[in-house]
C-alpha cells in the first residue's frame, strides 16, 4: 500500500502542489513601484538618449553658431573702429605738431621782418644829411633784456662814395642810477677798434651791476684824439 502511494507521486498523475510567497502584501507593492520607477527612469534616459541621437537639439547648435558669428562680426568692428580711432589720433598729433611748426615758422618769419625793417631804416641813415662828413653815426639804439643786461647797437658810416677806409676806435657810454645815485660806465674792454669803408655795424649786450638803471647811451667815433662822431640814445 506505501509502495502505491509512493509509486503515484512519483508518476504524472501525482497531485499539483502549489508554492506561496512568505511576504505581506505591502511589501509586495512597495517592490512592485519600485520597479515600475526604474523602468521609468530607464525609460526617459532611453528618450534623452534617442532625442540626442536623432539630432533634436540641432536648433540650439544653430543658435550656438549663430551667436559666435554674431561675436567675430563684433571683434571685426571693434577692430575696425580701434583702428581708425588710432588713425584719428596720429593724424590729430601730426595736425598739431605742423600747427607748432608753422607757428614756430611765423615767429622766425616776423623776427626776419623785423630786422629788415631795422636795416632798411639803417640803410635809410645812409643818405648824407647835410654836409659832407668822413665818418659820422647814423644809427644808435640800446634795449633792456633784464634787470641786469642791456643790448645796444650802432651802425657808423662814411657817407662819401669811394671814401678811404676809416681806422678809428668806438666808445660807448651808460650813465643813469645805481642805488638812486648818478653812476656810468664804458665797455668793459675800454673803446673799440674799428675799420668803416662805407658801413659798419656794431653791437653788443652790457652786463649791469645790481639796482643799476641806465638812462642814456652815447656812442663816440674816435680818430687818433679826435671825436669825428657823437650821437646820444635816450632810454624808454
Amino acid at each position: 500500500m506505501k509502495f502505491r502511494l509512493f509509486r503515484r507521486r512519483l508518476t504524472i498523475s501525482s497531485p499539483r502542489m502549489a508554492i506561496r510567497s512568505s511576504l505581506p502584501w505591502p511589501v509586495r507593492w512597495a517592490m512592485g513601484a519600485m520597479m515600475l520607477g526604474f523602468s521609468a527612469a530607464i525609460a526617459l534616459w532611453t528618450f534623452e538618449l534617442g532625442v540626442s541621437i536623432a539630432g533634436l537639439d540641432r536648433d540650439a547648435k544653430l543658435e550656438l553658431a549663430k551667436l559666435r558669428e554674431e561675436v567675430a562680426t563684433l571683434r571685426l568692428e571693434r577692430d575696425k573702429s580701434q583702428s581708425i580711432a588710432n588713425t584719428s589720433g596720429s593724424l590729430l598729433t601730426a595736425e598739431k605738431a605742423a600747427q607748432v611748426k608753422i607757428m614756430a615758422q611765423l615767429k622766425q618769419l616776423e623776427a626776419d621782418n623785423r630786422m629788415l625793417r631795422e636795416d632798411l631804416g639803417f640803410f635809410e641813415k645812409l643818405l648824407p644829411a647835410g654836409g659832407v662828413e668822413s665818418v659820422a653815426i647814423r644809427g644808435l639804439q640800446a634795449e633792456t633784456l633784464s634787470e641786469m643786461q642791456i643790448k645796444w647797437q650802432v651802425l657808423v658810416i662814411q657817407p662819401v662814395k669811394n671814401a678811404p677806409v676809416f681806422n678809428g676806435k668806438l666808445e660807448l657810454t651808460f650813465t643813469g642810477k645805481l642805488g638812486g645815485k648818478p653812476w656810468s660806465t664804458g665797455l668793459p674792454g675800454g673803446p673799440q677798434a674799428m675799420q668803416v669803408r662805407q658801413y659798419h655795424r656794431i653791437e653788443g649786450v652790457l652786463d649791469l651791476p645790481p639796482q643799476a638803471v641806465v638812462q642814456t647811451v652815447t656812442a663816440k667815433v674816435i680818430e687818433g684824439t679826435a671825436v669825428r662822431s657823437v650821437q646820444t640814445f635816450k632810454m624808454k
